[in-house]
């Protein structure tokens, strides 16, 4: 990969499209060969970014509409409404490919700590996206869970780029918290 795009888009955005929308606008910023395109509601001015042992995570947190990942409700396929939590982590080691699924699922379980942690009422919203992004050379690390080096550190920043992303005022971020919750 050769950029990472987190692109504002308006709240009410409701184009069928945003693969078609977001390859667009990456021509017409000259974005070439391959990369990662993600949208949010949030400005992305506002994005927080956190640094442990040399991992570097970046988010733009909108929670206007938090949900539970496994819900047994009916739930409304079409439109759940603006708020995501994109998150891009930059890890300076080569990850195989086992470790960065779990690198994938270590950011995540650290975005939903910090969402419980803050009084969140779910696991994160429907549009939630993680990059991650690794060195291409060098040894292979095999493990990437929260226990692992890179995995701790990635837990780390994620969790202080998500917190971070919270204390946003409503108006900036769509903050839906109350007092943090007791663990």
């Amino acid at each position: 990969m050769s950029w990472v795009l987190n692109m504002t888009v308006d709240a009410d955005y409701e184009r069928l499209d945003p693969s078609r929308h977001l390859l667009s606008v990456a021509g017409q910023l000259q974005l070439d060969d391959r990369g990662i395109a993600m949208m949010t509601a949030v400005n992305i001015n506002n994005r927080r970014t956190a640094e442990a042992g040399g991992v570097t995570a970046c988010a733009t947190v909108g929670v206007s509409r938090p949900v539970w990942a496994a819900t047994f409700e009916d739930v409304d396929h079409r439109h759940s409404g603006p708020g995501t939590i994109n998150l891009v982590v930059q890890v300076p080691a080569r990850l195989s490919d086992a470790a960065l699924v779990n690198v994938v699922s270590t950011a995540t379980e650290a975005k939903v700590q910090a969402l419980l942690d803050h009084g969140i009422a779910g696991t994160g919203t429907a549009s939630d996206a993680v990059a991650v992004l690794c060195a291409t050379r060098g040894t292979a690390e095999l493990f990437g869970g929260p226990r692992s080096t890179w995995g701790c550190r990635v837990a780390q920043a994620v969790y202080s780029a998500t917190a971070a992303g919270l204390w946003l005022s409503e108006d900036d971020a769509g903050f839906v918290g109350g007092e943090p919750a007791r663990r």
